[in-house]
């Protein structure tokens, strides 16, 4: 897959892609971010790429033609997606579908936002990473990368790694988890964890997530995805929590 990255702060993706999963995917072949700086579009000798919004308002609005030709001088650019606070919230379902794509073009925000006109005609989806703001779409867009790449086939070197973590295919968070020493400042493992029988453990385990989504995100909870054996310990779970 191919990401293509239009940005006023090539440094800062530049930053992040030479780091952990996304740096290893770059080196396997798996990956390639293409990184565009905007100002290179820019027709003025100071490579002005913002101006003062119409109708007034604080702060400047990135300008809609340097944008239109970065997008434009990309020959295979795949979705146009821009990273916006009105965009739907990104999921790990649609994570998994934009990994099936050849090419995807990531457009960042900054000041305070971009030219309506681009998002009209240029733009295929607007996703936001969260209800928040930050400071640049720079942000926003190593988080989808980052995200989708983990997706992506032979990215973790072990697959085995996405397995029963949070939003896998249950949708259920992911149990806890310990290392050595057993005992550490009077705090112990849970003693499932140290009894060697492995069919307990599992169970220990599909228990935890079970209950760390009913307690910490149950609007995550789709009984509809579930296996029956996970259904049958959310069962167990209830009827212990309302005897």
């Amino acid at each position: 897959m191919i990401f293509h990255v239009i940005t006023l702060f090539p440094n800062t993706v530049n930053c992040f892609i030479q780091e952990s999963i996304v740096r290893k995917s770059i080196d396997r072949g798996i990956v390639k971010v293409s990184v565009i700086d905007i100002r290179d579009f820019s027709t003025d000798k100071h490579r002005s790429v913002d101006d003062y919004p119409f109708g007034g308002g604080s702060g400047m609005l990135m300008s809609a033609a340097p944008i239109f030709s970065a997008v434009e001088s990309i020959p295979n650019r795949g979705s146009v997606i821009y990273l916006s606070p009105m965009g739907a919230v990104l999921q790990q379902k649609r994570i998994r579908e934009l990994a099936k794509e050849e090419a995807l073009t990531v457009l960042c925000g900054h000041y305070e936002g971009i030219d309506h006109r681009v998002v009209e005609q240029l733009v295929d989806e607007e996703i936001s990473v969260g209800d928040y703001v930050l400071t640049c779409g720079e942000i926003g867009a190593a988080v989808l990368i980052d995200a989708i790449t983990r997706e992506l086939e032979g990215a973790l070197g072990n697959n085995e790694s996405k397995v029963e973590e949070s939003f896998d295919s249950t949708g259920l968070l992911e149990y806890e988890q310990y290392t050595r020493p057993a005992v550490f400042r009077g705090h112990s493992v849970p003693d499932v964890l140290l009894s060697g029988n492995h069919n307990e453990i599992r169970k220990w385990k599909m228990k935890r997530r079970i209950l760390n989504t009913l307690q910490r995100r149950p609007d995550l909870l789709d009984f509809s995805v579930l296996s029956a054996e996970y259904k049958k310990i959310l069962q167990e779970v209830i009827e212990e929590n309302n005897p």
